[in-house]
């Protein structure tokens, strides 16, 4: 099985998101699995593909064409997949994937969160989805999704679909270990 990593591209995090990073894609090649990942070279996109390769796992790698310039792209991939848009890009991140993890990363990381979180709101989605939350980044994140739920905005059961993990042991123990949820959509979009 791949598993999608999602996570930041910035140069400038600091080591402790990106060790976290490498162990991760360490540990994905060391339990068998295969990386499937935005293709970047830098942040926690690099620091994942970097670890996978250390392991001896196998990497994926998709990206829009328009990434395709020097020092954006991780070198080493075993494949590497362009498409033409970002929205190609995340549907053939979600195509090839049996999982995913939320690694700590920005706007498009949150986006690409949100929207498989709402594919598995809506049923359309089943697959596990993991958010690693590195030295609490993600804590603000989950604030805003609890107000969210207090102000009738979402269902608290939307939180049963995500697992919010502080390790990367915890994130691939999750997977291991995930049993498919049958999912109320009408509960969950709030039409009950």
């Amino acid at each position: 099985m791949n598993i999608c990593v999602y996570g930041a591209s910035s140069k400038s995090i600091d080591a402790q998101f990106t060790d976290a990073g490498h162990a991760l894609g360490y540990l994905l090649a060391q339990h068998g699995y295969g990386l499937v990942f935005g293709g970047g070279d830098n942040g926690m996109m690099g620091a994942v593909a970097r670890g996978t390769h250390d392991g001896g796992g196998r990497i994926i790698g998709i990206s829009p064409r328009f990434f395709n310039v020097d020092g954006v792209l991780y070198p080493h991939c075993d494949e590497l997949i362009y498409t033409e848009t970002m929205r190609e890009r995340k549907q053939k991140m979600e195509d090839l994937s049996g999982a995913f993890i939320v690694s700590p990363g920005g706007i498009g990381t949150f986006e690409e969160f949100f929207e498989i979180l709402t594919l598995k709101q809506l049923g359309r989605t089943k697959k596990p989805l993991v958010i690693l939350n590195t030295a609490g980044y993600y804590d603000d994140m989950l604030n805003m999704m609890r107000h969210t739920v207090e102000s009738n905005f979402m269902s608290a059961q939307t939180f049963d679909l995500i697992a919010v993990v502080n390790t990367p042991e915890q994130a691939i123990n999750y997977i291991e270990h995930y049993v498919e949820q049958e999912v109320d959509v009408e509960e969950l979009r709030k039409l009950k």
